[in-house]
């Protein structure tokens, strides 16, 4: 008798509020300490033996829902030579060769203080970007019409509603495409706690995530922004991370605390940005030619994305 296991009590079956509340602690503690004790005899035995511990690597994959998304064939795979082939001759590809951006970037006419504090922030990330106030009586057209005239690169509107800015819309000069994204999560540098400040050189570029040929098309648009040769002493990387079709931006400073250690130390601004629509060609609400345009109905499931 003194060798039998005494059988669990389940907390739930003790009707005294206390005595219920001791159980359960005590039980916790009794799961937390087996645990602790567990992964230490299983730290010991891949010291001993490091093929254990990549074995569990290799089968302990976790469930996501970016793991088990559904299939689709637009994903482009690492090796797909065509995609390659078609994106060497794209109208990106030659910011890719050494050709410097020249961008401008705009507001709706009369913007409100935080539109356009918003819009600084930007100009102090993108090198060669240009802010200039919007008049009431130019139309979107017009704007670009003056970009082509001045040889920019790209455009950026950045539109708000009930004085907040909810929309960017990025003109790929001289013939597009262009891409309207909703704004939202907008948190400027100064708001951000222990933020860095901002440098003139240009920032490392990284793109996450962006897999199908839609997914491709809209990074590389993000990517022709930039000039594609970092300066490193500045240590600013800039990130736009794809994750469930939101798009994450984030500016950081990488810090050198010691031979080994590396922080990061964000700068801001933080924003989320989401793809409403992308269109053939220039801006043009009535004839133009939609890519892809995002409506409800697609939202079959939580696991199918289109970047």
């Amino acid at each position: 008798m003194s060798g039998r296991r005494l059988p669990t009590i389940e907390p739930s079956s003790i009707k005294n509020k206390a005595k219920r509340e001791e159980v359960f602690l005590k039980q916790k503690h009794e799961k937390a300490k087996a645990k602790a004790q567990r992964r230490k005899e299983q730290k010991k035995e891949e010291a001993e033996n490091p093929e254990l511990r990549e074995a569990r690597l290799r089968e302990n994959v976790p469930v996501t829902q970016e793991t088990t998304r559904e299939y689709d064939e637009a994903v482009v795979a690492a090796d797909d030579g065509e995609v390659a082939k078609e994106e060497e001759e794209d109208e990106f590809a030659q910011y890719f060769s050494g050709k410097a951006p020249k961008v401008l970037i705009t507001t709706t006419p009369n913007a409100s203080r935080r539109t356009v504090s918003f819009v600084k922030e930007l100009v102090s990330v993108i090198p060669n970007l240009e802010y200039i106030k919007r008049g009431k009586k130019f139309a979107l057209q017009q704007i670009i019409q003056f970009c082509k005239n001045r040889e920019y690169t790209d455009l950026i509107v950045v539109t708000e509603d009930h004085k907040e800015p909810t929309h960017v819309t990025i003109v790929h000069l001289p013939s597009g495409p262009t891409a309207h994204f909703r704004l939202t999560r907008i948190k400027g540098g100064k708001d951000i706690s222990g933020h860095g400040r901002a440098t003139s050189h240009s920032p490392e570029l990284i793109l996450n995530q962006f897999t199908t040929r839609l997914g491709h098309t809209v990074g590389r648009m993000f990517a022709a922004l930039f000039p594609q040769v970092p300066e490193f002493q500045g240590r600013q990387a800039v990130t736009f991370h794809n994750q469930r079709d939101f798009i994450f931006f984030r500016r950081h400073r990488y810090v050198f605390r010691s031979g080994k250690r590396v922080d990061l130390q964000e700068i801001g601004p933080r924003f989320t940005l989401r793809l409403r629509w992308l269109q053939k060609g220039l801006y043009d609400p009535v004839d133009g030619e939609y890519e892809w345009m995002y409506k409800a109905d697609l939202e079959t499931s939580r696991r199918r994305v289109f970047l």
